[in-house]
């Protein structure tokens, strides 16, 4: 958990948001689905598989859709396997939490304990790196915002989630989140996607949609993907 925001921000700062989102959430699924199959012997399903590359695919159209039209960012040979670090960290605590849940913990005392220790450990980044800004106004509600929304709110329910589906299909559906973004974008600020950009959207929610719909019996469902 402390090692995501360690590698993720400082790979944005040398890459570009748009790469370092791509490597790191579209990385996280298929180090996690690797990690699962390494400690736990159970090899991913075709369904999974093909679900995550469609996914990930989709998701890297979307998010570069605007660099392929002829606005790039630079690229970083650090930035991107610091991204990929972000990635793999992301794996890591979603593989340890959701197996803490499956073994019968709580998920938000597994989640807080997670993120309560996270926070000890990057506090002297804090102090050594934020300046002044967090004494202002416009500060202390960022951090409020991202403490209590982006933080708490959103990874309680990623516990939830865990309880009820394996940690390997929780990061892949997460990859609904630059989709999010970018339909927010063009609906709220008006922002234009190319068209490459919208084939990549339908891509990626193409692979949510084969992950997330159970089928079969019903007996069986996600938690086995």
């Amino acid at each position: 958990v402390a090692g995501y925001p360690l590698a993720f921000y400082p790979a944005v700062a040398r890459t570009g948001v748009a790469v370092a989102t791509v490597i790191a959430l579209g990385g996280a699924p298929v180090f996690a689905g690797l990690l699962a199959w390494f400690t736990s012997r159970s090899r991913p399903s075709v369904r999974w598989a093909t679900a995550t590359a469609a996914a990930v695919l989709g998701c890297t159209v979307l998010v570069l859709g605007p660099g392929l039209a002829g606005d790039g960012a630079p690229v970083d040979v650090l930035g991107v396997v610091s991204a990929g670090l972000a990635g793999l960290s992301y794996a890591v605590y979603a593989l340890v939490g959701g197996r803490l849940i499956a073994h019968g913990h709580a998920s938000g005392a597994v989640l807080g304990v997670m993120f309560g220790g996270a926070a000890l450990l990057v506090l002297p980044v804090v102090l050594w790196g934020a300046g002044g800004g967090l004494l202002t106004m416009r500060g202390a509600l960022v951090v409020l915002y991202l403490g209590a929304v982006t933080t708490f709110l959103c990874y309680r329910l990623f516990g939830h989630g865990l309880r009820r589906t394996a940690p390997q299909t929780a990061t892949t559906l997460t990859l609904a989140e630059p989709a999010v973004a970018a339909v927010l974008g063009v609906a709220v600020l008006g922002e234009r996607l190319p068209g490459v950009s919208w084939c990549g959207l339908a891509v990626l929610a193409l692979g949510i949609v084969l992950l997330a719909v159970p089928v079969g019996s019903r007996g069986r469902g996600t938690r086995h993907e």
